[in-house]
């Protein structure tokens, strides 16, 4: 039997930070107005409540769809194109389910589903590497949520409060 203390590590850390995140974004959209959220800040940007929607739709694909075998229903133009179309409280619990059904997904795998492979948008992944890209995905848009806020807002959003990111690493 293979040691699977990689595999039970590699999926801690992707369930913290799918429920970091997803709290995050879970924030900024309670502090802002339904206006805020599906505003567009020029043509070819996205709107905060289209990114929420693309981030459904993408760890979606790549984890439900993929490592849980869930029919690739995916819409991905309508993502983007939607204006308006969910409201705040909508769009805060369709992000928060689809983060718990991924994050229970991802703890009920094995060894075997990280490493066997997956077609995904026409790209070949390992389950590791469907994991990686979702999370680092899900990390780069809540950070564009996050930042979208605070320039809306005008102040820290307090994520980091009490916290004394100044310390340095023990030896």
């Amino acid at each position: 039997m293979k040691d699977n203390t990689l595999v039970k590590e590699t999926i801690k850390h992707a369930v913290f930070r799918l429920e970091e995140n997803n709290s995050k974004i879970g924030s900024c959209l309670e502090w802002l107005s339904e206006d805020e959220i599906w505003e567009r800040p020029n043509e070819a940007s996205n709107s905060m409540g289209n990114l929420v929607l693309h981030l459904c739709g993408n760890l979606t694909q790549y984890l439900l769809s993929s490592l849980g075998k869930v029919e690739d229903k995916r819409d991905r133009e309508a993502e983007f194109s939607a204006s308006k179309t969910m409201d705040k409280q909508a769009l805060i619990d369709k992000l928060d389910t689809t983060v718990s059904q991924c994050t229970d997904l991802l703890q009920s795998l094995d060894q075997n589903s990280l490493e066997s492979k997956y077609t995904v948008q026409g790209y070949h992944y390992s389950g590791i590497g469907n994991v990686i890209h979702a999370v680092e995905h899900f990390s780069y848009h809540a950070g564009q949520i996050a930042f979208w806020t605070k320039i809306l807002r005008r102040k820290d959003l307090g994520f980091y409060a009490g916290m004394d990111l100044n310390k340095k690493n023990e030896v």
